[in-house]
This record gives structure tokens, sequence and C-alpha cells, in this order.
């Protein structure tokens, strides 16, 4: 890989690198699977960042079900995480390593609220608008099974679609603030993992009449 700071670990976080995201306030993550149902798609590859720019992504072995240290570190009251779209991250995270995150601050739900001034919500739009950067978004549908081969653009990136998201949630949240939306916002994050379980349970619209 040619990213800056930027490494890949078999199966789990070593005790080093756990050691030094815990003393993050906030780290960004991220999950690519083979599909988008997570009882039936398996969690194939977890990114993370912190403030200073470290992306670590973590290969997740066919058949594998815990990540101690991945565990201790997304499950730290301590540490945000911060997601895009964390409703299906954290979900996947529970089927497949059984991890229940928490806190939570997903991206996507920030910029629904904030930016009502457009329907374009992707990660892709958040970023190119925010950040000033033009994500390649073209590996986002390709094989992550295949761990132990995954290349560079691959790579590239899923360390792309953490590296940017500690910024992006400053700067949203200086807007749900201005707009006076930031204490909503936060109450959406909390109720993310009751809606996370309805999800799993497969219940639909239970809130409409």
């Amino acid at each position: 890989m040619t990213l800056p700071d930027f490494q890949v670990s078999d199966r789990d976080l070593s005790d080093a690198v756990l050691s030094q995201y815990l003393e993050s306030e906030a780290i960004a993550v991220d999950t690519e699977t083979m599909g988008l149902l997570p009882q039936r798609d398996r969690l194939c590859l977890v990114q993370l960042c912190n403030p200073e720019g470290k992306v670590t992504a973590i290969r997740i072995a066919k058949g594998q079900t815990d990540a101690p240290n991945l565990k201790q570190l997304l499950e730290a009251q301590n540490v945000l995480k911060v997601f895009h779209f964390a409703r299906f991250d954290i979900a996947t995270l529970h089927c497949n390593l059984k991890i229940t995150v928490q806190p939570i601050f997903c991206t996507k739900i920030a910029s629904k609220l904030a930016r009502t001034y457009t329907n374009r919500h992707g990660l892709k739009d958040v970023v190119q608008e925010l950040e000033k950067v033009e994500l390649d978004k073209s590996a986002q549908s390709s094989d992550w099974g295949n761990a132990t081969n995954l290349t560079e653009v691959q790579l590239s990136y899923a360390a792309n679609d953490v590296r940017y998201l500690l910024n992006v949630r400053q700067k949203l949240i200086e807007m749900l603030k201005r707009e006076e939306r930031w204490e909503l916002a936060q109450e959406c994050f909390q109720v993310l993992p009751t809606i996370v379980s309805l999800d799993l349970l497969q219940f639909k619209d239970i809130f409409e009449h």
C-alpha cells in the first residue's frame, strides 16, 4: 500500500494498536461485507481511523465469530464511534462478532438533519461538499470475501471510507448546532441500537398506522 499511515491486520487488532485507539476521543469505523443482509452476508473487513489519521483494516476470516480487542474498542464508553450509515455497520458487527457498539455518531443521519437543502447524503456526496475531496467508489461493489488477496484499489477505497469521517463529523456538528438540531441528532444516535435490534428481528414499519 502506498497510502500514508495505513496497516492491515488479520482477525483482530494488536494490543499495541488497541491501546493507541483507546486513547482517542473518537474513531471512524466502516465495514465491508459480502452483501447487504447481515444475517446472510458475512463480514469481511473492518476499517478504523483515529484523529491522527492512523488507518487500520482488519481482515475477518470466514467463520470467525469473535475479535476480542476490536470488541473492547467498539464497546468502550469513552471512545465515540463514527460511522456513515451506522444502522448497517452496527448490525453486521453484532451479527458476525457479537459486538454491541456504543456510543455512536452517524454522519448520514447528521447529514439528513443538517443538509436539508439536498437529498444527496451518500458518503461520496457529503465528503465532496464538506472536505472538497472526490472519493473513488469504483471498488464499492466488489468481492471482499477473498481477504488475503484484496487489491490495492479495494484497500484504498476501504481506507478512504474512514479517512475523512472525523472531519465530516465536526463540520456536521457545527451545522446542526447552527440550525438548532444538535440535540435532536443526539437523540437519533441513542435510539439506533433499538432500531438495529428491530431490523435483525425483521420487524418492519412498526411505527406506521
